[in-house]
């Protein structure tokens, strides 16, 4: 049995795919509207992991259960518990830069540009900013925007 210093237990609920967010928030409002008592003291939806949600709470695995039977789109939790260090490198975010590197082709995903390729001139780590230069421009001007802002196409194969 894996507890925190605080006496809360790690479950990870399985979910449909694509309604982790949607397990989450419907976790919250039956507490916020007392639909349930189960006690839950955080709910984590991971970005890197599909049709997965997890839960701290004080309550034993039984309870936990219980919850799950009375939240749309959540399946079931899983047999065995976690601890707080298998699921703290959840906890941070990734840089929105990571994986970008000079050279990089790129599809810009959101501004005046959207739906444009370009290739990526420089890469600004601190600040989380990329210059990128269009491919179909006939003068090369360089556009510094979000690292969130694009979809990795090709990476720069050297």
């Amino acid at each position: 049995m894996t507890e925190s210093k605080f006496g809360n237990h790690y479950y990870i609920l399985k979910t449909t795919s694509k309604h982790e967010r949607t397990v989450a928030d419907n976790i919250r409002e039956a507490i916020e509207n007392n639909i349930t008592d189960v006690v839950v003291t955080a709910v984590v939806v991971p970005e890197d992991i599909k049709g997965y949600v997890f839960v701290e709470s004080p309550e034993e695995h039984a309870r936990i259960e219980e919850l799950v039977e009375s939240i749309a789109h959540a399946r079931v939790v899983l047999k065995n518990e976690t601890s707080l260090e298998e699921i703290k490198h959840f906890l941070v975010p990734k840089p929105a830069v990571s994986g970008i590197d000079e050279g990089t082709i790129v599809e810009l995903i959101a501004g005046p540009f959207k739906g444009e390729k370009a290739v990526v001139k420089r890469v600004d780590h601190t600040k989380e900013e990329i210059t990128v230069e269009l491919y179909e421009s006939i003068v090369p001007i360089p556009i510094t925007i979000r690292g969130d802002n694009v979809r990795v196409i090709d990476r720069n194969q050297e």
